[in-house]
């Protein structure tokens, strides 16, 4: 008949496991590889989620462009013009200009109905145009977010007013869109030029207005000069 095996001593216990002390010791071992299966799985779970990201980073096409619509100006000024006694101001801009808005304002507080034209610059900045009849100085100022006038500048026989509002000498650090302004009046027609693009963006756009800013008679005209 063969021996029964003798009870394993424990080195830790210096003697043989009770029954009670090898169920405990198999049920702890149990438990631990439960939780670093866990682990594991949440390690791979992770993995996985880390690369979809990076394949809807990487993978997917993405589009730089501008989401808003393209907007006909000049469509929308022909349709607008009978709307008001002064005649439009349309820009011909070089290829490579867009534009995302083009109304008439007329439900404002202070009674100024204004011709508005919103353009993407060639570099993706925003430069505005405005053209508003009878236009009173604190409307003028608010337009051009309360700034001060830091010099003029002549631009095809037309004389604009600089407002440059990048420098912080406005004194209102909240200006918005209005980082740098040009304005010129004529006749009953008050242009503002604006935007966030550079200064020579906006004299571009001002020079393209300067057709209609001579059509309208009794203007600050100064002559084919280029300089300030």
């Amino acid at each position: 008949m063969a021996k029964s095996a003798e009870p394993r001593v424990v080195a830790e216990l210096g003697r043989p496991e009770t029954p009670e002390e090898t169920a405990a010791r198999k049920a702890e071992q149990s438990r631990l590889y439960r939780d670093r299966k866990t682990l594991r799985n949440l390690l791979y779970a992770l993995l996985v989620c880390v690369a979809l990201v990076a394949a809807i980073i990487f993978i997917v096409p993405r589009n730089d462009s501008s989401m808003l619509q393209d907007v006909d100006y000049r469509q929308v000024a022909a349709s607008a013009q009978s709307s008001m006694p002064v005649p439009l101001a349309v820009p011909d801009l070089p290829e490579g200009w867009s534009s995302n808005a083009a109304e008439l304002r007329t439900a404002t507080t202070d009674d100024v109905t204004s011709w508005y034209i919103g353009l993407i610059s060639p570099e993706k900045e925003y430069v505005g145009v405005t053209q508003a009849l009878d236009a009173n100085p604190s409307w003028v100022s608010q337009q051009v977010a309360e700034g001060i006038p830091s010099g003029a500048t002549d631009i095809d026989g037309v004389r604009w007013t600089i407002y440059d509002n990048r420098s912080g000498a406005s004194g209102n650090d909240d200006v918005g869109n209005v980082e740098y302004a040009l304005t010129t009046e004529a006749g009953r027609s008050t242009y503002i030029v604006f935007g966030t693009a550079e200064a020579g963006e906006i004299e571009a756009v001002a020079a393209s207005l300067s057709q209609n800013v001579l059509a309208q008679g009794d203007i600050p005209a100064t002559g084919d000069s280029g300089g300030e």
